[in-house]
């Protein structure tokens, strides 16, 4: 063994010298020879010290078959075997003249000297530090004899402070670039000094090899004592110690502890007069009669000693360690070689056992690398992200099957008839088809009495033969009490003949029991036909009695499913039941039909299989079939799957979803391994008895995914010493009871019970064996899935011979090296790496699974393993992610947002979302100031995203779940959550995660707060929760109300009596609910804090005082007591004012231009255009525009050709003025079938014309219907439901409103905002508040998801905005060049009533929805364009104001850079 780790490879290229705190390095010194450690020193009153290493070595540093004095000389005194421990210690040395040294940087040197006076006086240790330019301290303790911790000395020297009562700090003092301390020690107690030295202002220390200098204490009366021992003669003694206590295994402090002691000892011998070469004697003889030796036969070579490290690095999930912590990992690798060697193994066995493989290409190619050991990183390719976008929509179907519903039958009526008779409580109830007809069982229960029926159509005699049970399987003779008329009991059961009869229909029979309310739980029984005995699925017949709690509800009507599908499946469920080979088939069947539904059909069929999947189907009733059958079945539905997935693209991911719960299967032999290799296993392995043989059992009768469990189970078992509370855990944490376990046909009753001698074949043949079961049943699992693709062969010992799967051809180049990359780092504990890897897997399998291959299938189960292994990755990572940066953590998100697009198909917002975290990592990398408000943004995009998704799956797959659960028996709450664990189980529930954990820190950093206050009035009320304010906003709070509203759309009414509104959604500010809740001195805001929401969910029917300011809000529970009195709200419809509007007549003109614009004919919002046209600045726009004045709607209506419209308008009204409110939809249908008189289309052609705007009918008959209905449709929105209650609310005559319509040119903008001249979160008058989206100023007033970019700007600095907020508004609507129908009513802007934005506005032309590219958007990447714009916003906002001379709400937009304004009206 070498001296030390000094001369080995690692040391080579990880140690540098003396190390400070924040980075350590160790250097080795060379011992100074023991034949000079024996002369004289020519000062005897001066004794000058050396460096020396002096870990003991006991215990397995004493190995056996090695020689103590082989190779020693008196002259070789240098401990071959000592190595280091982290304390430097300086020993007496009387023939040393040089003073030892020390580099401490590079440049600084360390010098000490120890100095010993006269008898009974102290000691003095000088200490120095040259060329140092830090203020060093001396933080310092002694050790005294027989101590094994520092104690303080009461002797100090000048200045010296005490350090957390634990050690002494002491100023060196320092002259030009050197340092000085001496310390005296005059107490004979004190053994040893320690010290480090340390800079405080920077917290850099200076040690030794990670640990303390040590100073040995040395007397000069006693200079015999202290003549030094050789180190090889204190290794002897201590191993000749250890000898003696019987070898004991010592920690490492027993074994300093050890090694001192034999150094004492061997001093007293000295100072009893032995000299050296005496006391080297007899310690050799005393040796030789021992067998063992101190020194090997051979060192432990580098190259094995790299190799066990990189081992256990590989154990410990290949950590990143310092390299410090790596220095230890090689002592601790070199600790565990020691110990095989002791206990007789050679190094060419040592070298057979760790050698395995590359591992020595692997191992060397790290440290020469690196010189530590380190995660490989693959070069990711580089790729336009936005090739991910997949634009594939799901498309309406024609719907080929159309299944009328099933007649019920006579049986059917009879049940019914029964069940109404004895007051509904059915306990239970069940039909089978039985030979020549159908059989019922029904379970009724009244009081404490319970009768079950049992009724039949066969018209041959029937005998039942029954019993009771107590428990499930048991068969018990009927108590003589519950005995019906015609009833003989036998030995165990009782026969009793059907009767003539039931429910009145003589053409039925039947029987009756009766019985009290016992202990039993059930009645199993079969039929008798003459000789002939009839079950179900070759099985007895059971009907239980207790009620059926796991039922979910009846009351579905199906709407939203492919609703006869799902009742064929249903109907077909009881022959699924007999084996997952007939479900598999019954699924291939009925493939066709669903692809012929569409998304909805594939969604019963995935609902199906993942009911299969979570075992809350039946898998197995009474039917034995061969594996190579079930695994022929899954072949046969997965190839059809695959069919769907090349030729339909829009619903590749739902085909996914479903090939994943289904797995892989196989032809031929991959099945017929699940039989043929268990025997295998038990041949080889003796295990033929037992649980193994009750396995093998089920394994022939029915092979399932249970079984990958149950393996799993028996490795886990074998691994963890046979411990059988393991196997129970794994069962039982992947769903498997021992109810389970014996319920099988095959049930398995007994535990595993195996012998230690079998532990190594068992885990050898038990892992082959879980790739054969993987293989036909695992859809998601990587190896198996890789294996497939890449190709295999017969391996040999029994399993998988004969099976050759071929790799799949026109994999890209590298693409194997890529997978085994994914392989050898897919239990690294650092996933980043892993996570690079299975992503460029999978963008490199992209491609193929978009063209077509022989073997697609393959690769989508590859595809789906990849995504699969992503997920449990970043599960794991988490932990690595607890202290990271917020870069670290955006990167991680990058990661999991390309692996949803990659499994989404509509996916163009998760790419878009996921350029914008790659350019909030670029803004960070660059030191953007404005980094975190943009991530925020992007973070809020996001969970937009997340939430639409969610959206989608409810919408598709929940009433699917709830129609098909209901009609099978689902447990309901595997209905209730379904959806949601579907999206569990994807990616999003991952990314969810993420997106929690960085939020806080975004809001942090940008200054955001907790609270987005949109509306800060100081309120108090009592707490309501609700899902949405749309359910409620009709509602009237009799007392004063805090809302806590989880979705707010932006375009709802705030109900009566509420006087705060919190939500976690994210209005925009100037959204109209926001605009309502200021009019109405409501408190609004929205609050990012899920924990701040939570806690005020918690309080929930109690009273809070809310103090908002315009950034944060304060609350406090209080007393009702405190409540005042004029608090309180009286919501009774007569308590309201009510406003009063003239009722505006037809004058005569249905069309008129801008210049005729009066308050009798238009309202504000046409008047304020016509105001602004000829004043505004040059640089701002104004839209040409006409209107159709008042009262050409009520003309219109009297026109006879609409007459039998206006009846029934004016009948509908009649029923909404009686409160039938479901009539507003119709009137709105009804208006919309209006016909135009030809007046009213001459004069709009006429004025359009006029004011140089297109004719549509010019461009064909077919536009100006276009326009028309856009007409109508700004006239019917009079009555929808906002507007309307909106109005009832504040008493205004709704029969007065009078509409006008205002007809604009559409400027297809680049961007839309709206202006607040007063700031409306804080009532600023010098402040302006503006809002601006890419696009139609749609997204930004209309119930739009997102925010839109918000900004201020002071007025008397218009060319400063400061940006709020970013953008997260998912899309932008785009419009060709067309024409826009405003509303325009008498209704609007009423001092205390805001009537804007209540009724709609339609453009002739349906806007085109695009999602939106920040990242290439010059407003968030040009600082330039950005403030020019912004600025000329703020320009045209002041500048209106100033024409009104008083607050203005405006909106308008950008069209390559110019500023038009489309309407303005006062600030409410």
């Amino acid at each position: 063994m070498s001296s030390g780790l000094g001369k080995n490879l690692f040391q080579k290229s990880l140690v540098h010298g003396l190390h400070t705190h924040e980075e350590q390095h160790i250097k080795s010194y060379p011992r100074t020879p023991g034949s000079s450690l024996c002369q004289s020193s020519a000062k005897p009153t001066t004794t000058r010290v050396t460096y020396q290493l002096c870990k003991p070595l006991v215990s397995c540093k004493f190995l056996e078959n090695t020689n103590l004095t082989k190779g020693l000389s008196p002259s070789q005194g240098r401990g071959s075997l000592v190595s280091h421990v982290p304390c430097a210690v300086l020993a007496t040395n009387p023939a040393s003249e040089q003073r030892v040294k020390f580099n401490l940087d590079g440049r600084s040197e360390l010098q000490i000297e120890v100095i010993d006076s006269s008898p009974g006086l102290s000691s003095r240790i000088d200490i120095q530090v040259s060329n140092s330019n830090l203020s060093l301290l001396l933080h310092w303790g002694v050790i005294r004899k027989g101590h094994k911790n520092w104690t303080l000395p009461p002797r100090r020297p000048d200045g010296t402070k005490v350090y957390k009562h634990r050690a002494l700090r002491t100023p060196l003092k320092k002259s030009g670039d050197d340092s000085f301390l001496s310390l005296e020690v005059d107490d004979p107690e004190i053994e040893f000094v320690e010290f480090l030295l340390v800079d405080e202002a920077q917290n850099k220390w200076f040690k030794k090899d990670g640990g303390n200098f040590r100073v040995q204490l040395a007397r000069s009366g006693s200079s015999k004592n202290l003549s030094s021992i050789p180190e090889e003669l204190v290794q002897i003694q201590a191993y000749l110690r250890w000898e003696r206590k019987g070898k004991q295994a010592y920690a490492p402090e027993q074994e300093k502890e050890e090694y001192e002691a034999a150094r004492r000892e061997l001093m007293d011998e000295v100072a009893k007069g032995v000299t050296i070469d005496d006391l080297r004697n007899k310690l050799i003889r005393n040796d030789s009669t021992s067998k063992d030796t101190l020194v090997p036969k051979s060192a432990i070579p580098d190259d094995l000693i790299q190799i066990q490290a990189y081992i256990r690095w590989e154990k410990a999930g290949k950590p990143h360690y310092s390299k410090d912590k790596q220095l230890m990992e090689f002592e601790e690798a070199k600790k565990e070689l020691q110990r095989e060697l002791d206990k007789g193994v050679s190094l060419d066995e040592l070298r057979r056992k760790i050698m395995k493989g590359d591992i020595d290409t692997k191992v060397s190619k790290q440290l020469k690398t690196k010189g530590r050991f380190y995660i490989e990183r693959i070069t990711r390719k580089k790729r336009d992200i936005l090739n991910l976008v997949n634009k594939f929509t799901s498309e309406a179907v024609s719907r080929k099957h159309v299944v009328e519903p099933k007649a019920p039958s006579l049986l059917e009526l009879c049940s019914k008839s029964k069940e109404d008779q004895d007051a509904g409580h059915t306990l239970s109830k069940k039909i089978y088809e039985i030979e020549n007809g159908e059989l019922l069982v029904l379970v009724t229960k009244l009081n404490d009495k319970m009768k079950v029926y049992v009724a039949t159509d066969v018209k041959e005699p029937l005998v039942l033969h029954w019993g009771l049970a107590k428990s499930a399987g048991q068969w018990m003779v009927p108590p003589a009490s519950n005995l019906p008329p015609q009833s003989l009991l036998q030995d165990g059961s009782c026969e009793t003949h059907f009767s003539e009869g039931f429910s009145g229909e003589p053409s039925l029979k039947s029987i009756e029991i009766e019985m009290e309310d016992g202990d039993f739980v059930g009645m199993p029984f079969v039929l008798r036909s003459g000789e002939k005995w009839l079950k179900t699925n070759d099985s007895d017949f059971y009907v239980p009695f207790a009620a059926e709690s796991r039922k979910a509800k009846k009351d579905i009507d199906g709407k939203g499913t492919a609703q006869s599908l799902l009742n064929r499946i249903a109907e077909l469920e009881s022959e699924a039941q007999r084996s997952l080979m007939h479900r598999f088939n019954i699924a291939t069947d009925l493939m066709e039909w669903a692809k012929d539904e569409g998304e909805l059909g594939l969604a019963g069929i995935l609902v199906w299989m993942r009911f299969m999947a979570t075992r809350q189907l039946t898998w197995n009733k009474n039917y034995n079939v061969k594996p190579r059958e079930i695994s022929r079945a899954q072949d046969s539905l997965t190839d059809s799957l695959q069919k769907i997935f090349q030729t339909y693209p829009q619903y590749r991911e739902i085909v996914r979803m479903v090939m994943f719960t289904v797995g892989r299967g196989g032809q031929g032999d991959v099945g017929q391994r699940i039989r043929d290799e268990i025997l295998v296993i038990q041949r080889n392995n003796d295990c033929k008895g037992g649980m193994m043989e009750e396995w093998h059992q089920k394994l022939h009768n029915n092979t399932s995914p249970d079984d990958v469990v149950i393996c799993q189970a028996l490795i886990d078992y074998i691994r963890n010493d046979f411990d059988v509370n393991v196997y129970w855990n794994t069962l039982i944490s992947n769903g498997i009871t021992k109810e389970r376990l014996l319920s099988y046909d095959r049930a398995i009753h007994s535990e595993p019970q195996f012998r230690r001698d079998q532990k190594e074949g068992l885990l050898r043949d038990l892992g082959n064996y879980m790739k054969t079961l993987k293989a036909v049943h695992s859809g998601a699992d990587l190896e198996s899935a890789i294996a497939t693709c890449m190709g295999y062969s017969t391996e040999g010992q029994g399993f998988m011979v004969g099976v050759n799967i071929h790799p799949v051809q026109g994999l890209p180049t590298g693409f194997p090296e890529l997978l085994q990359f994914v392989l050898d780092h897919v239990e690294d504990k650092n996933v980043e790496p892993l996570l690079e890897g299975l992503l460029e897997a999978r963008a490199e399998l992209r491609s193929l699974l978009l063209g077509s291959c022989d073997r697609l299938k393959d690769l989508i189960f590859l595809d789906l393993a990849l995504d699969s292994t992503v997920r449990t990755a970043v599960e794991r990572g988490y932990e690595e992610l607890d202290h990271a940066e917020p870069q670290k953590v955006m990167y991680f998100i990058t990661l999991v947002l390309e692996n949803l697009a990659l499994s989404s198909n509509e996916n163009e917002d998760i790419v878009y979302c996921l350029k914008g975290w790659d350019h909030a990592i670029q803004m960070l990398k660059s030191k953007s100031g404005c980094w975190a408000l943009f991530a925020k943004s992007v973070l809020d995009r996001t969970r937009l995203a997340l939430a639409t998704k969610a959206e989608h799956f409810q919408n598709v797959l929940q009433p699917s779940a709830e129609y098909l659960g209901s009609m099978l028996g689902v447990e309901q709450w595997a209905l209730s959550i379904f959806t949601e664990e579907v999206i569990r189980a994807g990616s999003a529930a991952s990314l969810s995660m993420l997106l929690n954990r960085i939020d806080p820190v975004l809001r942090r950093l940008a200054n955001l707060g907790s609270w987005q206050v949109i509306s800060p009035v100081e309120v108090t009320g009592s707490v309501a929760v609700v899902d949405e304010l749309l359910s409620v906003q009709n509602k009237s709070y009799e007392k004063p109300t805090i809302l806590i509203a989880k979705r707010v759309k932006g375009e709802e009414e705030i109900p009566d009596g509420t006087v705060a509104v919190l939500t976690p959604d994210m209005p925009d500010v100037l959204s109209h609910v926001s605009v309502r809740a200021r009019n109405s001195k409501v408190c609004f805001a929205t609050c990012f804090d899920n924990n701040i929401l939570a806690d005020l969910q918690s309080k929930e029917g109690k009273i809070l005082s809310l103090k908002p300011t315009s950034s944060d809000l304060v609350y406090r529970m209080i007393d009702a007591g405190e409540v005042s009195s004029n608090n309180e709200i009286t919501s009774k419809e007569g308590s309201a004012p009510s406003l009063t509007i003239s009722r505006k007549q037809f004058a005569g003109k249905y069309a008129i231009c801008a210049h005729e614009f009066s308050n009798d004919l238009v309202g504000a919002k046409s008047r304020n255009i016509g105001f602004l046209k000829d004043k505004v600045p040059s640089w701002v726009g104004i839209p040409t525009s006409v209107a159709l004045p008042f009262g050409v709607f009520e003309k219109v209506i009297s026109y006879d050709a609409n007459k039998e419209i206006a009846d029934k308008v004016s009948s509908l009204k009649k029923k909404l003025e009686e409160g039938e409110f479901n009539v507003l939809h119709e009137i709105r249908d009804t208006v919309l079938q209006l016909v135009a008189p030809n007046e009213l289309v001459e004069e709009l052609k006429l004025k359009l014309r006029e004011s140089g705007m297109p004719w549509p009918g010019d461009e064909g008959a077919e536009r100006w219907e276009q326009a028309w209905m856009a007409i109508k449709r700004v006239w019917a929105s009079k009555w929808n439901e906002r507007a309307y209650f909106s109005t009832r609310k504040v008493k205004l005559d709704h029969d007065s409103l009078c509409m006008a319509v205002l007809v604009q040119e559409i400027i297809s903008a680049d961007y839309a905002f709206v202006i607040h001249t007063t700031n409306p979160s804080s009532s600023d008058p010098s402040e302006i508040y503006a809002e601006v989206v890419r696009g139609l100023g749609e997204t930004l007033v209309g119930a739009y998801p997102g925010r839109a970019l918000s900004f201020i700007c002071k007025k008397n600095d218009l060319n400063s905005p400061k940006i709020l907020g970013y953008p997260s508004k998912p899309f932008g609507l785009f419009i060709r060049q067309s024409i826009i129908f405003r509303s325009d009513s008498n209704g609007e802007d009423l001092e205390g009533y805001a009537g804007a934005g209540l009724y709609d506005s339609v453009p002739m032309d349906k806007e085109e929805k695009v999602f939106l590219d920040y990242t290439l958007d010059p407003l968030i990447t040009d600082t330039n364009f950005q403030n020019s714009m912004l600025s000329s916003i703020a320009r045209a906002g002041n500048a209106i104001e100033e024409l009104y001379g008083t607050p203005q709400d405006i909106e308008g937009v950008v069209k390559d850079g110019k500023i038009f304004v489309v309407q303005t009206r006062p600030q409410m």
